[in-house]
């Protein structure tokens, strides 16, 4: 059985998502690692969903839904760096803002839905918006007030919904195509 997570995709990475021309494109890869300055994908496994999320003045939107093909690095890659200078991902680099230059950054191929900035999560439904982690607890989204999100840091990170909110954000994304 698959899964869905959600990950936060900041407003520097928006902003050269836009500046680099990729609204309305299919990522093929996005980036994850060990390190802070990554999301760490460790828990998705290829036909997991993850859904790239982004917040702007209280409104969460959804950027894109990727289904995780694989996680190994691939020929499309391109060459493994030999030394620091060199870049991480050289075939992925018109993608790069998605993480690739970040410390311990691994590929992450997934087949996308094209990036967009118009479709956001109304807010009726953000404080039913529930993630689980692996023993099974669940918690809900923090510092929702009227139907705004005040502070995005419970959405920082790689979490795994329920299925019950994977479902509902997969239907406005259907809805919303």
């Amino acid at each position: 059985m698959s899964d869905a997570f959600t990950v936060l995709w900041t407003h520097d990475t928006c902003r050269a998502l836009r500046n680099g021309g990729r609204v309305g494109q299919r990522p093929p890869v996005a980036f994850g690692g060990a390190h802070s300055s990554l999301p760490a994908w460790s828990g998705a496994k290829p036909g997991d969903e993850v859904y790239a999320v982004h917040v702007n003045r209280g409104v969460v939107y959804v950027v894109s839904r990727m289904r995780v093909v694989d996680l190994e690095r691939g020929a499309c890659c391109g060459e493994a760096p030999g030394s620091w200078r060199d870049p991480a991902f050289p075939g992925h680099d018109d993608w790069s803002m998605l993480g690739a230059g970040g410390c311990g950054a691994a590929a992450v191929h997934v087949d996308a839905t094209p990036v967009r900035f118009d479709l956001p999560i109304p807010g009726e439904l953000l404080p039913g918006l529930t993630w689980r982690n692996q023993r099974g607890r669940t918690r809900n989204l923090k510092y929702v007030v009227d139907g705004r999100l005040e502070r995005a840091v419970s959405l920082q990170g790689f979490y795994r919904l329920t299925p019950e909110s994977a479902g509902e954000l997969a239907s406005l994304l259907d809805d919303g195509a």
